[in-house]
């Protein structure tokens, strides 16, 4: 049974110039304990996307369907989505930790306000305890302010206050990022951890490798489309679309393969798209890639390319 099933999602930002299409027609599935990862380039929509499943899209609106646990998150008010699945049954490991913490209140301090906000009547202090065990940190930071930390204890932080209400699905938005290697690992081990426990994951990041390590299946987007969707072996092994297939190409490998860039600058977002986005980069491109591409049903998937067109 499908735990979360996104379709024709779409995401606008507005300015007073013009609009922003940031997300464009994006369809998913994942089912109960599976983890879904989320790759592409800079400003392809990674984020946008993590930020409309948990509906915190600041000037701007979503429409199409996210249906969780059989219900349609973007049907329902926004007091029900705070009230029954912000930070309960959905929530969100924020990009920059060092952005994300008030820095003139202690740790406690900010455990707390969540805690509140979310109007949490139990044993408070055991419950954050609780959760900092979850990432291995001791109580003894909770009297800490933000700067008296290092970079990867106030990642580990923000990790356990978006565990701390234990939600069934967490959005994990460049967790590792500017880290050092040995903290990333300790925090990818600690979501594989939890992963083992049922939890399941949306885990965005411009690192490949990473994404190998906790993901099940793989969403490749350019230019605020899903081009491509499968299995983590199916999408590593087996790359349909010719932006997938760059992407890979890019990654240094140990046989001493130099990696390639891709030529080209990303689209503009300012208009809805009326052809594939990768058509002035692809090596491929054809006159039928002018227009919108379809979506061709792959065995673990879907790629969202004209030459998988068996008229073609």
């Amino acid at each position: 049974m499908k735990f979360l099933d996104v379709s024709s999602l779409s995401t606008q930002y507005h300015t007073q110039k013009e609009s922003v299409y940031a997300v464009t027609n994006v369809d998913f599935s994942i089912t109960s304990g599976e983890s879904i990862g989320i790759a592409g380039e800079s400003a392809c929509g990674k984020s946008t996307l993590g930020l409309s499943l948990i509906r915190s899209i600041q000037n701007g609106d979503s429409e199409g369907k996210i249906i969780f646990n059989g219900k349609d998150l973007l049907s329902i008010s926004d007091q029900e989505f705070n009230e029954k699945f912000r930070w309960k049954e959905i929530s969100m490991i924020f990009q920059g930790a060092m952005n994300s913490l008030d820095p003139v209140f202690t740790i406690n301090e900010q455990f707390l306000e969540i805690l509140t906000q979310h109007h949490f009547s139990g044993n408070k202090e055991k419950l954050i305890e609780d959760s900092l065990a979850t990432v291995n940190l001791s109580h003894d930071i909770l009297s800490k302010y933000p700067h008296e930390l290092s970079g990867g204890m106030k990642q580990r932080v923000i990790i356990a206050m978006a565990l701390i209400l234990s939600p069934k699905f967490v959005i994990a938005d460049e967790p590792t990022t500017a880290l050092d290697v040995l903290t990333q690992a300790q925090i990818i081990n600690t979501l594989k951890k939890l992963k083992t426990k049922g939890m399941s994951f949306m885990f965005i990041t411009h690192d490949l490798g990473v994404l190998s390590e906790i993901s099940d299946k793989i969403g490749i987007m350019y230019g605020g489309n899903m081009v491509e969707f499968g299995s983590l072996d199916d999408v590593y092994s087996n790359p349909k679309h010719p932006y997938t297939q760059a992407l890979l190409k890019s990654i240094p490998t140990l046989n001493g393969q130099k990696p390639q860039s891709i030529e080209g600058v990303p689209p503009r977002l300012n208009m809805m798209p009326t052809k594939c986005q990768f058509v002035d980069r692809c090596p491929h491109a054809f006159e039928k890639c002018e227009s919108i591409p379809p979506k061709f049903i792959t065995e673990t998937g879907y790629v969202r390319c004209w030459l998988y067109d068996e008229k073609e």
